[in-house]
């Protein structure tokens, strides 16, 4: 079926939307497990589940984490009382592997899929209704921040190459939303392919999906460095 057909089949109004949200990684340039991690009082994992537990757009939640980590999210997941997750699921050595893992999870009614970063739990309900609502009409959405900063392309030995015209870039950020038939085909793909993606939004486009942008929030930030728990805490202070 080619790509505009499937897309003209997504409803306009309430979809069912399922949200991945992938805390498989290894946290190596944290030094530290971030997602269970202490951010205000909280596991930085439980902030992240719950603004997709707590917003009406999203009807189940799977989990992907590590194969040594399933008891002790699913314990996490149980403690908060989170009822739209519907599954704790093993990832892979790769991101690509893991988000596709998390797809495969989702129901069979799922007419979007909302893809998430364990550790970007200051994620907004505004913003998650906004990517949901403009993937519900035109099929994949991700978030962006215009870069305020000039903008420059370096070379492997530091040399600047040019500078970018920064209206025409963007730093992307999650959740990003796809029809479910297609990501999972794009991400398949990618990984035949053996495609070095940094984001999901990538697999789709290399996959021939049409992918818009809605504008995302400054403090809709991943947590990285060390540094990063800071500014998040900040945040939650302001």
């Amino acid at each position: 079926m080619e790509l505009k057909g499937i897309l003209s089949k997504i409803p306009r109004q309430k979809v069912f939307c399922s949200a991945v949200i992938v805390a498989a990684g290894n946290s190596t340039r944290m030094g530290f497990d971030k997602l269970m991690a202490n951010l205000s009082g909280e596991p930085v994992l439980q902030r992240t589940i719950n603004a997709f537990e707590q917003n009406s757009n999203i009807d189940e939640i799977i989990v992907v984490t590590q194969e040594n980590k399933l008891e002790e999210v699913a314990a996490l997941c149980n403690a908060w009382g989170f009822s739209k997750v519907k599954k704790v699921q093993v990832g892979g050595k790769l991101r690509m592997e893991s988000v596709l893992a998390g797809v495969c999870a989702i129901s069979e009614k799922a007419e979007l899929v909302a893809i998430h970063d364990g550790a970007r739990p200051l994620v907004s309900k505004k913003l998650i209704d906004s990517c949901v609502q403009l993937a519900a009409n035109k099929g994949a959405c991700v978030p962006c921040i215009r870069p305020s900063d000039t903008v420059k392309k370096v070379n492997g030995k530091g040399c600047v190459v040019e500078t970018l015209d920064r209206s025409k870039v963007a730093l992307i950020q999650t959740p990003q939303v796809f029809n479910p038939i297609l990501i999972k085909g794009a991400l398949t793909s990618a990984l035949k392919n053996r495609l070095e993606v940094t984001d999901d939004s990538a697999a789709a486009e290399a996959f021939g999906m049409k992918v818009f942008a809605i504008d995302g929030e400054k403090t809709n930030i991943k947590l990285t460095t060390p540094d990063d728990f800071h500014l998040a805490e900040y945040y939650l202070k302001g």
